[in-house]
């Protein structure tokens, strides 16, 4: 079991035998937690969407493989899994959609169940065992578009916004009860995510990390019980700014999102004439 939940900065938490979620564990930076859990001593449930990359990665990690979709509740389905309870429960599962108001309601919908309700969900079936054992760990996987934003990405990082939001509320409302909140919010990761981003993860590349850097941040803070984790150093030179001054801030980004437009127009092919025909 997590014997660290609830308690003091800096000390070894033993994760031996504690029962472990990762959802989007297929690959990226949830394989990296699975595979940083295991290490540990824990038992881990492998989710993924896809049941090849669950059944891979769970035996890689000697886990237990539960595909599925990550917005629905998995937390009964994990438990009997494991023969007893979730101690933790890595939010991992992440869905990116770009543009803006423009963007379908379809993938407004898929980014709020994904990169929230399936959070919300999860506590939902998690908080009432673990508030009556006096301790529980939930992690969630933000990315610093939950702190900052995303430049041509609205619905990722309005819901990641609103995925730090609920992950704050759970630690203040249930913190002295023994239940741990980590946000880990990395910027720049080399996942397939990262390759999706476009035009828009251009900027990131140059700071990027690996998953495995992600993992060891994240058990850096569960060991300081710290509730906000920040692989990369710059995040906070950037809320900095933000906080200090919101308007200058916004005319920054402005300004890179109008370059990154010009880019993207200049690497978009070049359309048709009606007179041309397929051949």
């Amino acid at each position: 079991m997590d014997r660290g939940a609830g308690g003091g900065n800096g000390r070894r938490v033993d994760l031996r035998d504690a029962g472990v979620v990762v959802t989007g564990a297929g690959r990226g930076i949830g394989a990296a937690l699975a595979r940083r859990f295991a290490a540990a001593g824990a038992r881990v449930v492998v989710n993924d969407r896809n049941p090849d990359r669950a059944a891979t990665v769970a035996a890689e990690v000697g886990g237990l493989p539960l595909p599925g979709n990550a917005a629905e509740s998995l937390v009964p389905a994990a438990r009997r899994l494991l023969g007893g309870p979730v101690d933790v429960f890595c939010a991992n599962a992440g869905a990116v959609h770009t543009g803006g108001p423009e963007a379908a309601d379809e993938d407004w919908q898929t980014a709020w169940d994904v990169n929230l309700m399936a959070h919300v969900r999860a506590a939902r079936d998690l908080l009432p065992e673990w508030l009556e054992r006096g301790r529980g760990r939930f992690v969630s996987v933000v990315s610093s578009a939950g702190l900052l934003t995303m430049i041509d990405a609205a619905p990722y990082a309005v819901s990641k916004h609103a995925a730090l939001a609920f992950a704050e509320w759970l630690s203040l409302t249930y913190r002295h009860r023994g239940v741990s909140v980590h946000a880990i919010c990395p910027r720049g990761v080399r996942t397939e995510t990262h390759r999706m981003a476009g035009v828009a993860g251009l900027r990131l590349t140059s700071t990027a990390i690996g998953p495995e850097e992600v993992a060891e941040a994240l058990f850096t803070g569960i060991a300081e019980e710290r509730f906000l984790v920040l692989p990369h150093p710059e995040v906070v030179q950037q809320m900095t700014a933000r906080i200090a001054d919101l308007d200058r801030w916004l005319e920054n980004l402005n300004r890179m999102a109008a370059e990154q437009s010009v880019v993207a127009a200049r690497r978009r092919p070049p359309l048709r004439s009606d007179s041309q025909e397929e051949q």
